[in-house]
């Protein structure tokens, strides 16, 4: 796949570590070293200051600037308006100076660095020793986290210990809103509030446009107590005082933060700043925030943790990702999405996309009920928005957006915006797929069914009838493979409209003896007749399915097996991404795939398909695809691994785990691959453990990678926690916690309880 590892990181089964500074690689570890909480997150930036090549990135989900994307007078149906995360305070601002001298890694003489993120406890800590220009050396240690339990919470802890001497330190720590949005290249803060009330320092930020306003202040614990002084400018404040050093002892200080984020630009200065104020009076210290960290993240391995025997380095990885995955969302929040970069960047402008559903929830699902529960009450919540845009597109229903952060369309790429159905068809498979594994009819009946019915009714209106054919499909439309733009027929596209209006009229029809009442305020509300659900039920009948009986190969859409083929691997390394050195119209010009399209929806639903059509299309297609997409391995590598390939199911998993950690896109200083690294997760657990979450039950076809000498994970299942062990000769299912259950492995159905069951692995 022509993708080469950057190593520079130490390997460890429960640390990142990075020992020694290397400019090359600040940035990238900047996103590496990224920390979240969902509400908040910010980037492995130097507290201290450094004036080479940074990105201090400090961002609150949710909280955006506006921007506008094409002039007046546009098309119908083109967006006008973008939004994007917007880099805010910088909380952890410190100066350190020793006899005129401020310390700057760019320019000071430091040595033994080492910076390491504990994934066990969530805590980031960097050191080394500061020699400065006066011949004084000191060791500094920098400690930060974001509070998992208290959301509006980051803590920073910090120590100097003198080598050689005794002496003073000059110390200021501020809240900084002053920072530049790189994106745009300019600061989007004003600051219409700060001040010093008791011993809490404050400030207000508010975004210009969108009116967002952001609380965040700050204690100081330190001992002995010090006498501070106010340091304040536009958008900016701090305090100034003098910390004396003894030779030997280490001297230091807590800062306790409390950031606040107000998205109601109606709610007033004065308010925003008596309620953050009470949060901040209300903070524990640190070493007590510390102790609940440390018991959280416990909780959260004990039921997460894979754990992989003779593969140090995916062991480090797979860590990794399921680390970033819980931090950057864990269901506190129903009004907050995943971004495709997380907290850690702007790139994709913290916008949230169409694998929300189809690799993140999956994660959710089995790891944490309640966050996936949450990920749909967004879509939820949100579904006003998504009516709004199919009117805009001509639909009734709702148009669910390719990209958002509010709801609302904010791609500015019409053939992207416009012509990308599967946001819709994929929140209507994670309702699916989370009422299949959850059996959460509270919701499936109040909201989900909600969803369901209006994005139906935009499929119905968006589609149309061939009049060759006579058959049901959609036309000008673009599927996953982002490389065959204004088609006819998209498979995945059809596929999945097809589903989506067979799970609707099926829970409908449920409901009609399970929650009548609940059927009867909905069809009133959305005044639902029974002849749309007629039109349905004969536009998922007769759905066009592109599909070649002699070959058993689905056509991706309508003519592209009539496209001019390209050798792919006669591209030279060098073009690539293509975005960036082919024109435009090019790409669209082959059979070449962006990333899984027919091989996509042969994933999610999975058990639909026979072992020979399965073959046959992954044959097709995956030479076709270059994968240029960070989503596309994981899933070629389940099915390969499906399909007896174990050699190329492994190369291609071989950089899931540690896409980022060895930066193979050579793109992680822009941020993490949020839903790249939930693909990792399934590429362990559906690809190598074999399960498969779409029948009636849960199943497994468990294998061991010839490069392992085993592995083993947990899952949460029916209120049970289910863990499977896959080692030598076996694989292990035992129920850890909770009552017996019924799955199936190798096409043999099971009662798995807390004695368990051994199985003899296939070959």
């Amino acid at each position: 796949m022509g993708k080469v590892a950057d190593k520079y990181l130490k390997i460890d089964p429960w640390k990142i570590i990075e020992q020694g500074f290397e400019p090359e690689h600040g940035r990238v570890s900047e996103s590496i070293f990224s920390l979240g909480n969902e509400y908040m997150g910010v980037r492995g930036y130097f507290d201290e200051g450094y004036s080479g090549d940074k990105l201090i990135g400090s961002y609150f989900n949710g909280v955006f600037e506006e921007g506008k994307a094409i002039p007046s007078g546009h098309y119908k149906g083109m967006v006008s308006r973008t939004t994007f995360m917007v880099n805010a305070v910088d909380w952890l601002y410190t100066r350190i100076s020793i006899d005129g001298e401020t310390l700057d890694i760019a320019k000071s003489h430091v040595e033994d660095f080492i910076r390491y993120l504990d994934m066990k406890k969530g805590i980031l800590t960097r050191r080394f020793i500061w020699n400065t220009s006066s011949g004084k050396s000191v060791r500094i240690s920098f400690e930060r986290f974001l509070s998992m339990t208290n959301h509006t919470l980051g803590c920073q802890r910090i120590s100097l210990e003198p080598l050689n001497f005794s002496g003073k330190a000059n110390i200021r720590t501020a809240l900084d809103f002053s920072i530049i949005h790189e994106m745009c290249g300019k600061n989007l803060w004003q600051c219409p509030k700060k001040g010093r009330q008791g011993d809490i320092t404050a400030i207000i930020g508010k975004t210009v446009t969108s009116g967002h306003k952001l609380f965040s202040a700050f204690r100081i614990d330190v001992a002995p107590s010090r006498k501070m002084q106010l340091v304040e400018d536009s958008n900016f404040i701090g305090l100034d005082f003098v910390m004396d050093l003894k030779h030997g002892h280490k001297s230091g200080f807590d800062k306790i933060v409390t950031n606040y984020a107000e998205k109601n630009p109606n709610i007033g200065v004065d308010q925003i700043w008596s309620k953050g104020m009470k949060i901040a009076e209300e903070v524990i210290s640190y070493n007590a925030a510390y102790d609940r960290q440390v018991e959280y993240w416990a909780d959260t391995w004990a039921n997460s943790d894979v754990a992989i025997e003779g593969d140090p380095e995916n062991q480090q990885g797979i860590r990794y990702c399921i680390f970033q995955l819980h931090q950057t969302y864990h269901g506190q929040d129903p009004s907050l999405n995943i971004g495709a970069k997380g907290l850690t960047g702007e790139a994709y402008n913290g916008n949230a996309f169409w694998d929300t559903e189809t690799y993140c929830l999956p994660f959710y699902i089995f790891n944490n009920p309640i966050a996936a529960r949450n990920l749909l009450e967004y879509r939820y919540n949100t579904l006003p928005k998504a009516v709004e845009r199919a009117k805009e597109l001509d639909c009734q229903g709702a148009f669910y957006p390719i990209a958002t952060l509010d709801g609302s369309e904010t791609c500015a790429l019409w053939q992207h915006a416009s012509l990308q159905l599967q946001a819709g068809t994929g929140v209507a498979y994670g309702i699916w797929h989370y009422d299949k594994l959850l059996k959460d009819k509270a919701f499936i009946y109040n909201k989900g069914i909600e969803i369901l019915i209006q994005v139906s009714r935009m499929l119905a209106t968006r589609g149309q009838w061939g009049q060759k054919t006579g058959m049901f499909g959609f036309f000008a439309v673009m599927g996953p493979d982002e490389f065959q733009m204004m088609v006819n027929n998209n498979c995945y596209t059809n596929f999945m409209g097809k589903k989506t209006f067979e799970y609707t009229l099926k829970v409908i029809n449920d409901m009609k003896t399970n929650a009548p009442a609940e059927l009867s305020a909905i069809s009133e509300k959305l005044k639902l007749n029974p002849q749309e659900l007629e039109n349905w039920k004969q536009m998922a009948q007769n759905m066009y399915i592109p599909f070649d009986n002699e070959t058993k190969i689905y056509e991706q859409h309508d003519g592209f097996f009539n496209l001019p083929h390209i050798d792919i691997d006669s591209i030279p390394v060098k073009e690539f991404p293509l975005y960036h050195s082919w024109s435009y119209d090019r790409i669209y010009r082959n059979d070449m795939i962006k990333q899984p399209d027919v091989l996509m929806f042969m994933f999610l639903y999975n058990q639909d398909f026979s072992p020979e059509v399965k073959k046959a299309n992954y044959n097709y297609y995956e030479p076709r695809c270059i994968h240029e997409s960070s989503l596309s391995p994981s899933i070629h590598s389940i099915l390969a691994m499906e399909l007896g390939k174990k050699r190329e199911a492994y190369d291609f998993f071989n950089f899931s785990t540690r896409l980022d950690l060895d930066n193979y896109n050579r793109n992680t200083a822009e941020g993490l691959h949020l839903t790249s690294i939930a693909a990792a997760w399934m590429n362990i657990v559906y690809g190598f453990g074999g399960m498969r979450s779409d029948g009636e039950i849960l199943a497994f076809n468990p294998s061991l990678p010839q490069q392992w000498n085993g592995f083993n994970f947990r899952l949460i299942y029916n209120d049970s926690i289910l863990n499977v062990e896959i080692g030598g000769e076996s694989a292990e299912f035992k129920i850890l916690k909770g009552n017996k259950q019924v799955i199936r492995i190798y096409d043999k159905e099971y009662k798995i309880d807390e004695q368990g069951i051994k199985v003899k692995l296939l070959k």
